[in-house]
C-alpha cells in the first residue's frame, strides 16, 4: 500500500484579484502549489474531476481546520464541569430533563386554568 505523504512543500503565490465564492461569500484566493501522492490526486479526480480538485481540497482543509479548533477548544474546556455544583444532575441528564419537562406541563396546566 502507498503510503500517502503529508504536505510537504508549500508555494505561494498571491492572488491578485481572482475572487473565488464559499458559502456563498465573495473572497479573495491565494494560488498555492501542493504535493499529493499519485493515487490520492487520482482518486479526487475520479469524484469530482480536475477542475473541481482546488474547491475539493479546499473544503477538505476547512473541515479539519474546524474539527482541529474543536478538539483544541474541548481540551481548553477540560476540568470546567464539577459535578458538585450541579447536584440536580446526580440521578443523570435523562432524569433532571423529564423533571423540568413535568413541572413545565403543571406550569402550563395552572396558567390555562386561568383562562
Amino acid at each position: 500500500m502507498t503510503k500517502i505523504p503529508q504536505v510537504v512543500n508549500f508555494q505561494w503565490a498571491i492572488g491578485g484579484p481572482v475572487q473565488g465564492r464559499a458559502s456563498g461569500v465573495i473572497m479573495r484566493t491565494k494560488r498555492t502549489h501542493i504535493v499529493i501522492a499519485e493515487q490520492l490526486a487520482a482518486q479526487i479526480d475520479r469524484l469530482v474531476g480536475k477542475r473541481g480538485r482546488s474547491s475539493f481540497l479546499a473544503q477538505a482543509a476547512e473541515k479539519e481546520l474546524m474539527r482541529l479548533r474543536q478538539i483544541k477548544a474541548l481540551k481548553a474546556a477540560i476540568g470546567a464541569w464539577r459535578d458538585e455544583e450541579h447536584p440536580e444532575l446526580e440521578r443523570g441528564a435523562a432524569a433532571w430533563v423529564a423533571k423540568v419537562r413535568r413541572e413545565e406541563e403543571k406550569r402550563y396546566r395552572k396558567v390555562s386554568a386561568r383562562r
